[in-house]
């Protein structure tokens, strides 16, 4: 084991460009893997994060004339009764800012709506609205401003601006609206249409829902209301999947291609060890020592790379035009699962590769080369 871990060291540091350059090559393809899984993996808990800050976790719509009472369920942090309505939202012009004029989803809340998603911090009162900040940016308002809201049946609400919300959702914040329940009940006539319900578990709410559902209910979770996002992001990670086989794959043919040009290279060697008595065992333990410590050594320098890179796009992120990718910003969020499962695979790919190098080395025939 010893000789042929020296031999396996002799023969790399012989060629030292070479096998840097296979370090090299594995190296970055590792790296741009876990940057690539950790960009994909926070656009993806990014996305679903805004939009849930604005969309309901879980919506259970009654089936009774009268709103009966939620039934208590251990996942349910917050709940409150809600009506959600399209409406014209209009500002008058005054004091040299012209009228600003808009399309939203006023969405009513009831009691306990304050605690459904404390991150925004909305604080709502009778006759208040928070706005969305591109939708408040669309309107030219500002806090203290007076809104008109109107709605297809023609009836007009006036509402006074209480400030903002930033999901990092474009469309959520270009296109809507909280208010209290009652103002939503003047302007459209509905009563409350059911509950919104936050959870300790956002991915549990399709199971939390059936629950609390009986015969009073009909649960909707938001699994279901964004059912095409879900659809897109797994698509998006198998596309990944696909990407990442590539690369590995590329990053293990350069060092099959550097063991294969030594097994060439050093045919006469082989052939003397083999005369000198070594067996095919150590003669292929050799190069399969080179291709682990090549491969090694690519894996240790692409998880560098890559948790480097990955730490300065977290501290610096990319910037994304919100109306194409719904996200103002590109987060990133690394795991110890990518590294471990992407280290392993890249190392048995590499490994893998070295085997056809390997076998031919194993091939070499003392007494024809020698002769």
């Amino acid at each position: 084991m010893r000789f042929a871990l020296f031999l396996a060291w002799a023969h790399i540091w012989r060629r030292p460009l070479q096998s840097a350059l296979a370090v090299l090559g594995v190296g970055v393809g590792v790296g741009v893997l876990l940057v690539a899984l950790s960009l994909a993996n926070g656009f993806m808990d990014g996305l679903v994060r805004a939009t849930l800050k604005a969309y309901p976790q879980l919506v259970l719509f009654s089936l009774e004339p009268t709103l009966p009472p939620l039934p208590s369920h251990p996942e349910v942090e917050a709940a409150a009764p809600f009506a959600a309505t399209k409406a014209l939202l209009t500002r008058p012009a005054e004091a040299g800012r012209g009228p600003g004029v808009d399309f939203a989803t006023l969405v009513g809340l009831g009691a306990g709506g304050d605690a459904l998603d404390p991150e925004p911090g909305l604080w709502l009162e009778p006759g208040g609205i928070y706005l969305g900040a591109a939708l408040m940016q669309s309107l030219d308002a500002r806090p203290g401003d007076r809104l008109y809201a109107l709605s297809a049946t023609q009836e007009r609400v006036e509402l006074k601006v209480l400030g903002s919300f930033r999901t990092g959702n474009y469309l959520i914040d270009s296109g809507f609206a909280f208010t209290d329940l009652e103002s939503v009940k003047r302007l459209s006539g509905l009563e409350a249409q059911g509950y919104q319900v936050r959870l300790k578990d956002p991915w549990r709410a399709r199971e939390v829902g059936w629950a609390l559902a009986g015969s009073r209910f009909f649960p909707q979770p938001w699994q279901d209301t964004q059912r095409t996002l879900l659809e897109q992001l797994s698509l998006q990670r198998q596309v990944l999947g696909l990407l990442i086989f590539l690369i590995v794959a590329v990053a293990a043919l350069g060092v099959a291609n550097l063991l294969f040009l030594k097994v060439v290279e050093k045919t006469p060697e082989i052939a003397l060890l083999r005369a000198m008595g070594a067996s095919r065992g150590t003669v292929g333990l050799v190069f399969a020592l080179e291709g682990a410590i090549l491969g090694v050594g690519g894996v240790a320098l692409g998880n560098l790379l890559g948790y480097l890179l990955g730490l300065y796009l977290a501290r610096r992120p990319l910037d994304l035009p919100g109306e194409l990718y719904f996200l103002t910003h590109l987060p990133v969020e690394m795991r110890l699962a990518d590294f471990l499962w992407v280290s392993g695979a890249s190392l048995l790919a590499v490994l893998l590769s070295a085997l056809l190098p390997l076998l031919r080395a194993l091939r070499v025939r003392p007494g024809v080369v020698l002769r």
